[in-house]
């Protein structure tokens, strides 16, 4: 089958693209699970009460039975944090389709390795003198450190800016709700701090170092690297006008780097809605006027799908980031005052670099603070942010002294066996985000929440997860809320959905939905659960809806009765 991107439907779960495996992953993962299979069930995941688990509740029985899930198969484990008995544990064997419920590892690990202050900054050296009337005779170099947001995404309080309908998947969901901070905050500090320096000029070139980690191939969209512009899109909101005239386009953030051109046309009530992007990927980013188009036709009644609200939002992948990031810091030192001679829109000339320990503390002209790890923890968690979670492994990596995403899942492995006591015969990752068919056993994710439970970051980590009816992927599963016995679960559910669908002219599969986290229940207990459904067929993509609202239901189930 071909995989399909979906909507959120209000629970933000990121359809995880199919790829082709990691074969020599595989092989060697294939050989930990065969060599740990003997293991697997005495120290497995180090379960704390080998009793037998409960019958399942019939109230949620009852939602496992409905005709819809004929053919799929559930499976729920419940934990009790404070005793360890597992309260429910249907399919304990079984390996799920789980999504993004994968990146409760990759963010909980880094999250463990690092601390929840952690700051990624990211440092600009000179590499030339500057002369007395501020002449800096050589190059300029931002050094990128993976910061996400890059000062994008910074609110006036410090927090990190969240929307429970995220511009990264726009283009799948239909629409997205814009974050109010400047997404080029962080170049334009950076370029005042160089301004600020005495610098006044650049006669050599303005570079991005960044080789921080391997370019990691982001499901065939884009190399990803440690340098990010507004988590590399370019957004567009677009408002109707009226029939026969343009549409109203305005993007962000507005840059040499990339412009677009408006050929999207309002048309008449009730008239058919087609919206195309010419590039949506371009590969023009570093060449002069590289340009995407927005085109074809916008109902003047149309109704935006997900907001209800204009402006309808899509977005163009800025596919080489390290050029576009150098065109905007360009732009920014010269809007400081700044004359650089080098041109703006170029390919970033990493062949011009020096080593990677030749930058000394004293040529640093400027330093862009990063937000705290657990503010990054929050937007990777909240939204699902596929780009961040596999940014997250990748620095994982770096901190066991590898620096691709091969290695970071072989590091990852060890990790989990011998400080988690999860056994690799539990799971199988391909990437940080739960891309590819990403698998996993309840029992490999309850116990890392529980593992979680007792660590110090755990409350950083519980604040990073969607809260049922609340906010993030769980913001709009509300359905529950008509049963007076169920509605006061809002706000006691924290947990990370997971979304895998595929699909062709014969139809759609759900072949994973998961939701994965902890709750605080009526009766005071503190539990942590995974829920999942793998192979539920779909007339169409809502149909997806009333599964999310199922599980929102057997959440608050469980709140309830334990």
């Amino acid at each position: 089958m071909v995989p399909v991107r979906a909507g959120r439907t209000g629970l933000s779960p990121i359809i995880s693209a199919t790829r082709e495996l990691m074969n020599w992953l595989c092989r060697r993962l294939s050989i930990l699970a065969f060599s740990s299979a003997l293991l697997a069930s005495t120290i497995g995941c180090r379960s704390t009460d080998n009793s037998p688990a409960p019958t399942l509740p019939a109230s949620i029985k009852a939602i496992f039975d409905k005709p819809a899930y004929k053919g799929a198969t559930w499976g729920l484990r419940v934990v009790d944090l404070t005793t360890g008995q597992a309260l429910i544990d249907t399919e304990p064997a079984r390996q799920f389709f789980i999504g993004s419920v994968r990146k409760v590892f990759s963010v909980g690990e880094l999250l463990n390795q690092i601390g929840p202050t952690h700051t990624y900054d990211t440092p600009v050296y000179r590499r030339g003198e500057v002369t007395p009337a501020g002449v800096l005779q050589g190059d300029l170099i931002l050094v990128a450190s993976g910061d996400l947001t890059m000062g994008g995404r910074t609110n006036p309080d410090g927090t990190i800016a969240i929307s429970n309908w995220d511009h990264n998947e726009a283009n799948a969901l239909g629409n997205a709700d814009l974050t109010k901070p400047d997404p080029l905050a962080g170049y334009a500090a950076l370029a005042k701090q160089v301004a600020a320096s005495g610098i006044r000029q650049i006669t050599g070139n303005i570079i991005i170092d960044d080789r921080l980690f391997q370019p990691f191939n982001f499901r065939n969209e884009f190399n990803l690297s440690p340098i990010f512009v507004n988590d590399d899109v370019v957004d567009l909101s677009i408002n109707p006008t009226s029939p026969g005239k343009l549409a109203a386009v305005q993007y962000r953030p507005h840059s040499a780097a990339l412009s677009v051109s408006n050929a999207l046309h309002t048309t008449a009530a009730n008239t058919t809605d087609d919206i195309k992007l010419d590039p949506e990927l371009p590969t023009c980013i570093g060449k002069p006027k590289c340009t995407s188009t927005i085109s074809v036709n916008l109902p003047v009644n149309y109704t935006p799908p997900m907001t209800g609200q204009w402006p309808l939002v899509r977005t163009v992948r800025i596919t080489e980031p390290a050029n576009y990031a150098r065109t905007v810091f360009i732009e920014k030192l010269q809007a400081a005052g700044v004359k650089v001679t080098t041109p703006a829109v170029a390919a970033n000339p990493t062949q011009l670099l020096p080593s990677k320990d030749a930058y000394a503390t004293y040529t640093r002209v400027a330093l862009l603070q990063g937000m705290p790890y657990s503010e990054d923890a929050r937007f990777i968690m909240k939204i699902s942010y596929n780009i961040g979670a596999d940014t997250s492994l990748l620095l994982y990596g770096l901190t066991q002294g590898v620096d691709n995403m091969k290695a970071a899942l072989l590091a990852e492995t060890r990790n989990l066996q011998l400080n988690y006591g999860i056994s690799p015969a539990h799971y199988m990752f391909y990437d940080g985000s739960g891309g590819g068919e990403t698998t996993a056993t309840n029992s490999a994710v309850t116990h890392l929440l529980a593992d979680m439970s007792r660590r110090p970051a755990f409350p950083q980590y519980q604040a990073a997860f969607p809260i049922l009816g609340v906010d993030g992927s769980l913001a709009s599963v509300t359905a529950f809320t008509s049963d007076s016995t169920l509605a006061p679960a809002k706000g006691q559910v924290y947990a990370k959905t997971g979304t895998y669908i595929t699909g062709n002219d014969a139809g759609l599969l759900l072949k994973g939905q998961a939701l994965a986290g902890y709750i605080s229940t009526k009766s005071g207990k503190k539990l942590a659960f995974e829920l999942v459904v793998n192979n539920v067929p779909l007339k169409n993509l809502p149909d997806v809806i009333q599964v999310f609202q199922d599980e929102g239901t057997i959440s608050a189930t469980l709140w309830r009765d334990n």
